[in-house]
């Protein structure tokens, strides 16, 4: 009897002592597996949805660098490597001219460098009615070469004639030979 109870004890022992090597062994590595995969998985998921999601603003973003392709395409034909100042100014005055506005001053200022590209500020008055000044600035914009316009003052005649007196300050730029693309 005592023979069959030890023998009972060590079975159950033995049981527990598999039970827990199964649960040591076997089972909590297998479970820790699942769990790595499991994260691995819903990562791989997110990236997925993600990148799909990233994927449709594709077409967006490939029409916005066309757009910015086509602003830039004319650059070195708007940003010329040669002065041309003198040319540039007798345009100016031509356009004031052909829109008949009066009292006219182009003069340029000091020019400005850097490493790629030099400005040349210009003041730019003239007198004329609102319409010839207009038609003015839709010309220059229409020369071919990069004109930023600072500051645009537009005065109305103090006897109240139609015209207007305009100043304005511009800058255009020139292309350094080391610059040239």
């Amino acid at each position: 009897m005592f023979f069959q109870k030890r023998q009972q004890i060590v079975i159950c022992f033995l049981a527990v002592a598999v039970v827990v090597g199964f649960l040591l062994l076997r089972y909590l590595p297998l479970r820790k597996k699942i769990k790595a995969v499991e994260q691995a998985k819903a990562a791989q998921t997110f990236a997925i949805a993600k990148a799909s999601a990233e994927s449709k603003q594709l077409p967006i973003l490939e029409e916005q660098l066309l757009n910015l392709k086509s602003k830039v395409a004319n650059y070195e034909a708007n940003v010329p490597v040669k002065r041309d100042l003198g040319d540039f100014l007798s345009k100016i005055a031509d356009l004031m001219n052909r829109n008949n506005l009066k009292e006219q001053v182009v003069a340029p200022a000091k020019e400005i460098e850097t490493e790629e590209l030099k400005c040349i500020p210009i003041d730019m008055r003239c007198k004329g009615k609102l319409a010839q000044v207009f038609e003015f600035y839709k010309q220059l914009h229409r020369l071919g070469r990069l004109i930023r316009i600072e500051s645009m003052e537009l005065v109305n005649d103090s006897d109240f004639s139609g015209e207007v007196s305009m100043q304005t300050k511009a800058v255009i730029y020139y292309r350094s030979e080391a610059g040239q693309g």
